[in-house]
């Protein structure tokens, strides 16, 4: 089982001066569950390197078990060091892809051009592809083999927009991952704000927020294993 991970290389909340990137517990999480799955694991990113870590996801009241394993995980943050960049990713060496949210994605991933050759040939393949919290944003563009929104008529969440209010950025962010799902044609869902809440439409997966980010891996290895990727 190989699995590609992305991550954003943005670091720029805006125009409000502060940093932001992936979200810890988006990556940490996934990439214990695939480990421990047996996968092979993949992490890349647009400029490659050392990926931006969202400060915000660092601080004492968001840490959980797997972010504190990572912290003490030389080997895992050697690989996090050294994410491959994302023009030299091939599709086809991969059973799945799955993408950590903060919002860095938002600026970056959405309309990065290999990103969505990437999502587009894995879905074409008859691959599953995973999302979690700001990550299904980066769906803004991808398109289906008949050159509709690859969420048109198709079930999915993301990050709320009641969720997005509740961290101030409503008006920061270049667009609300519920509203574009929903303009994409998206047959969106949710559950209650902060609640772990993950849909899966055929080999589309994807979670409301950090607190779905275990569960949305957990549906992702369960679909390579029914595939007999395993």
């Amino acid at each position: 089982m190989n699995i590609l991970m992305v991550l954003t290389s943005h670091d720029q909340l805006g125009d409000t001066g502060r940093k932001t990137g992936f979200w810890l517990e988006e990556f940490a999480a996934p990439y214990y569950a695939f480990l421990e799955a047996g996968a092979k694991i993949t992490v890349a990113s647009p400029k490659g390197g050392q990926p931006p870590l969202d400060p915000k996801s660092d601080e004492p009241s968001f840490q959980t078990e797997q972010t504190q394993r990572f912290k003490a995980d030389p080997a895992a943050q050697a690989v996090l060091a050294e994410t491959v960049p994302l023009a030299s990713v091939w599709p086809e060496d991969y059973d799945a892809v799955f993408y950590p949210g903060g919002h860095g994605p938002l600026w970056d991933l959405a309309e990065d051009k290999d990103s969505i050759a990437i999502i587009e040939s894995l879905s074409r393949a008859g691959r599953p592809v995973a999302f979690v919290c700001h990550a299904p944003g980066v769906l803004r563009h991808v398109k289906a083999a008949d050159g509709t929104p690859l969420v048109q008529g198709r079930k999915v969440t993301g990050f709320k927009n009641s969720e997005e209010d509740g961290v101030g950025l409503t008006t920061i962010v270049p667009f609300l991952v519920e509203d574009v799902l929903k303009q994409n044609g998206g047959l969106y869902s949710s559950g209650p704000d902060w609640s772990s809440y993950v849909v899966q439409d055929g080999l589309l997966i994807t979670g409301q927020n950090p607190g779905s980010s275990l569960e949305t891996a957990a549906v992702l290895i369960k679909t390579l294993r029914m595939a007999k990727v395993a």
